[in-house]
């Protein structure tokens, strides 16, 4: 599909406006006040005639809707690119994106920043700057307020620079961002960085998998542009961490038996009420009783058969932090007793999700099912 050059068109606009300035001296050297008034209102009259005329021709061709004016604007074989219109209608888009800025607001709920549209807020390189420095807890040698187009673009090159050191994009196929796609606000090269991101800092998010979106690719060629549409993956079949997770007994008891789920369920609950009683602490619920870390920690100082220091723990944590720090520390105390490492993460359990829970609970009914 050829669409017809920028530049003619611009050219013929800046015509035009040439033609109306010298017709309006004229006027106004010539028209009486109440003639000046019909030639305005005439002017105007003509210029609604042709926006609706170039309103009914353009609707004859899709593509021109769909690609903004400044896409039209490239060098010789350049090429850029943006979502097909339909692909934000699809569900796994609209979940990644909603997950995304979930995150990016968690994370900097404390300095009252709030991301609505991950284009509109993220391309000037100012809430990446403040995200990527809670990350890391590392400050950037940037500026902190820029209005210059120059200027963002240079903070952005810091800021990408940073995340890339860390990202080790050289794994990649290719770098799939940049400073332009950033600032130039293109979706896709937001969405790319953010999933590394969250991939890479381990973030305490499910993203949706499979995330598969059409993507139109515009190419300047031999003066014309040319466009092609193709399929881009922004998740695949990894999870959230960006490791892939071998199935096991869990994800089969999950997917094919939920009947005999209950069983391994209730079998558990008998398991850590035998101990959690002895200090008068009961459970009901596993999908929720073990997200603060506090009976997961109490039950490996009730399962070693020593006391577990209060001030080693939030005995009532109140925020996602202190969760997650409670629950490392029941993991560092199970690989003290000779447990493998768990598989799952501690923010999987802080955020209820139940799959994790069952893994970790089932190692220890592993180990400790015959102990009195």
């Amino acid at each position: 599909m050829v669409l017809p050059p920028y530049h003619e068109r611009l050219y013929s606009i800046c015509s035009v406006e040439k033609e109306v300035i010298r017709k309006w001296k004229r006027c106004l050297c010539t028209l009486s006040p109440f003639s000046f008034l019909i030639f305005v209102l005439q002017d105007e009259i003509n210029e609604l005639e042709e926006e609706g005329k170039n309103a009914i021709d353009s609707s004859a061709s899709p593509t021109s809707a769909e690609l903004p004016p400044q896409d039209y604007v490239l060098d010789e074989y350049e090429e850029r690119s943006m979502i097909e219109p339909s692909s934000y209608e699809n569900p796994k888009l609209k979940e990644l994106i909603k997950v995304l800025i979930e995150w990016i607001n968690d994370e900097l709920a404390n300095q009252r920043i709030i991301v609505k549209d991950i284009e509109e807020d993220l391309y000037d390189g100012q809430i990446l700057q403040k995200l990527l420095e809670k990350l890391t807890e590392e400050k950037l040698d940037v500026v902190e307020v820029t209005q210059s187009e120059e200027g963002q673009k240079e903070k952005l090159r810091t800021i990408l620079d940073a995340a890339n050191k860390l990202l080790s994009p050289n794994r990649w196929s290719q770098v799939k961002w940049n400073v332009e796609s950033i600032h130039s606000k293109n979706v896709i090269s937001i969405l790319h960085l953010l999933v590394a991101l969250a991939r890479h800092f381990r973030a305490p998010v499910r993203l949706p998998e499979n995330v598969m979106v059409n993507v139109v690719v515009v190419q300047k060629r031999e003066g014309k542009l040319h466009t092609r549409t193709v399929q881009e993956e922004l998740t695949s079949t990894y999870d959230d961490l960006g490791m892939r997770v071998e199935r096991d007994a869990f994800d089969t008891l999950f997917d094919h038996a939920p009947d005999k789920l209950q069983v391994v369920k209730k079998s558990l609950v008998t398991f850590v009420n035998k101990h959690l009683n002895r200090i008068n602490l009961d459970v009901t619920d596993l999908d929720s009783q073990f997200h603060d870390g506090v009976y997961l920690t109490l039950l490996m100082g009730l399962l070693e058969e020593y006391f577990v220091p209060l001030y080693s723990f939030n005995m009532t944590p109140t925020d996602f932090d202190q969760k997650v720090h409670n629950v490392a520390f029941a993991f560092e105390l199970m690989m003290d007793a000779g447990l493998a490492k768990p598989k799952a993460r501690p923010e999987d359990i802080v955020n209820l999700d139940l799959k994790s829970t069952l893994r970790v609970l089932y190692n220890l009914f592993t180990k400790y099912k015959n102990s009195s």
